[in-house]
């Protein structure tokens, strides 16, 4: 199936405009009706918010439940400038722009596929007066926003440390799960360097490197305030913690109730269908 695609990206250089290259077909970002290009490898899938869909190529990295907790745990404000470092096919700042009343939303992502990718959908939903995306690396991200320029930050970063055992460390899966292009203290230092004062970080990630993380986020002037965690079922151990900080804020962390998501085998929790709309 293929149709064709209007959108734009951006480069790291800021410039917006017109992209043909072998991962993607983006153009004439004001036609009346998308045009989208869905490759052969790929689907579209609905979001189930505001009539939004989002393209996902199977042979790569299709988001998962995290980045949708993530989307509803973020506390976006009226007005809101935000970014997502490392943003993949889009998703989070596309279920932003539909569950919150936040300004503008930028997705920063590193694989020229993946942005072409995140460029596709936004253009398909009509939002490219809402969200940008920018091709460019998370190490570069002051650099390339300046800094204090935005209001939030969201981040669903790579969980595993190093590339050990990785057979294709420069595969887009590895890329995702494995902190082969940047480390969370380069997210958290980016981090602190993009938020404006009070600006805050959210943020979801493994329960076992909690430890690391809260050193670290601390270390860069980011205080964690309030924090959940994950649980697949009632009575199971966590296995993701969401935790939101706040650039130059107070020690005082809130733990809120834990987030079930199954309440029996195939069935999502009456929090997941409600709060978080999956």
């Amino acid at each position: 199936m293929k149709e064709t695609v209007s959108g734009r990206i951006r480069h790291e250089s800021g410039e917006v405009g017109s992209v043909r290259d072998e991962y993607t077909q983006i153009e004439n970002a004001g036609m009346t009706a998308p045009e989208v290009e869905i490759r052969p490898t790929e689907r579209v899938d609905d979001l189930e918010r505001n009539g939004y869909r989002i393209i996902q190529d199977t042979t790569k990295f299709c988001f998962g439940m995290d980045a949708v907790l993530l989307s509803g745990f973020a506390r976006v404000r009226r007005g809101d400038r935000v970014i997502d470092l490392g943003c993949g096919t889009g998703i989070i700042p596309i279920l932003l722009e539909a569950k919150t009343e936040g300004k503008h939303f930028t997705g920063l992502e590193i694989q020229p596929e993946m942005a072409g990718m995140a460029a596709r959908s936004v253009a398909l939903n009509r939002l490219q007066d809402k969200i940008d995306i920018v091709l460019g690396d998370i190490k570069e991200a002051s650099r390339l926003f300046g800094l204090a320029s935005f209001d939030a930050v969201t981040c669903n970063p790579p969980y595993m440390d190093g590339d050990a055992g990785l057979k294709n460390p420069d595969g887009p899966k590895a890329i995702a799960r494995h902190e082969v292009l940047c480390t969370f203290g380069d997210v958290a230092r980016e981090t602190a360097r993009l938020l404006k004062p009070g600006g805050r970080f959210f943020l979801v990630h493994r329960p076992r490197r909690l430890p690391e993380l809260i050193v670290t986020m601390r270390a860069h002037g980011l205080e964690p305030k309030r924090m959940k965690t994950v649980h697949p079922y009632a009575g199971r151990d966590a296995n993701m913690v969401l935790i939101e900080a706040v650039r130059g804020g107070r020690p005082l962390l809130k733990i809120e109730a834990p987030v079930i998501v199954f309440k029996e085998p195939g069935v999502y929790s009456d929090e997941i269908r409600d709060v978080y709309g999956y």
